[in-house]
């Protein structure tokens, strides 16, 4: 009962995921300059190690202020802490685990020590097949894992009109992904924030910036263990 009900609440949020920006074809340029920018300014000019985050409209931001978004966040958590990493904003309205397959290589470009992976509410949205999904995740965890690349991979809900067989799938898929490639698992990206109005943004839909502080810190527990300390 209580993951059916979690299904309801995260119904309208998952359609708007993919709704606020349709998946349209881009150029790569494009995509590039839109996506993979760091989350804050470096505080200097050392180069620093990359945190990516790679996923659609939640780890974008949609609706808020660059600095507001969970990428951004967990940035300024980061230089508070005193850990030099630098964190990339690779988010990209609409986008599915597909593309996050074909955006990988140029994300993954430089010193990366950590990819932390949102994608599959628009699959889900779509009612793509969850086999399909798991695969494009299990490629985008492995070739992280084979550059010795830490993965945090986020799992998602499926709305429920699909029914229950393809929403209990849909939510597994994400838990055996992470064991079956030694990912660090986060079960809910939006745990605590989904069907919460305070917490949402004026359509209902979208993390406000009190949602994305909630999603900053629920971020935060599974990634400071995987920090490296001399950073």
């Amino acid at each position: 009962m209580r993951w059916i009900l979690r299904s309801l609440l995260v119904a309208l949020p998952l359609a708007a995921i993919a709704c606020g920006q349709p998946e349209t074809p881009r150029s790569f340029a494009a995509v590039e300059s839109a996506a993979a920018q760091p989350a804050a300014e470096p505080s200097s000019a050392v180069p620093r190690p990359k945190i990516v985050f790679l996923g659609d409209s939640l780890t974008a931001g949609l609706g808020l202020a660059r600095e507001q978004s969970v990428p951004s966040l967990i940035q300024a958590r980061l230089d508070a802490e005193g850990y030099r990493y630098e964190v990339v904003n690779a988010g990209v309205s609409g986008d599915t685990s597909a593309g996050g397959v074909r955006r990988l290589d140029w994300a993954l470009e430089g010193d990366v020590d950590v990819l932390v992976v949102e994608l599959g509410a628009n699959d889900g949205l779509r009612g793509l097949p969850v086999a399909q999904m798991k695969r494009n995740l299990s490629e985008i965890v492995d070739r992280a894992r084979s550059r010795d690349i830490t993965v945090v991979l986020t799992g998602m809900e499926a709305p429920p009109n699909y029914g229950p067989l393809y929403t209990a799938e849909f939510r597994r898929a994400f838990r055996e992904v992470a064991e079956e490639h030694d990912a660090v698992f986060v079960p809910f990206f939006l745990e605590g924030v989904a069907g919460v109005p305070a917490l949402n943004s004026v359509d209902g839909i979208h993390p406000n910036a009190e949602g994305a502080r909630m999603i900053e810190r629920t971020i935060w527990r599974a990634l400071e263990p995987v920090l490296d300390t001399n950073r």
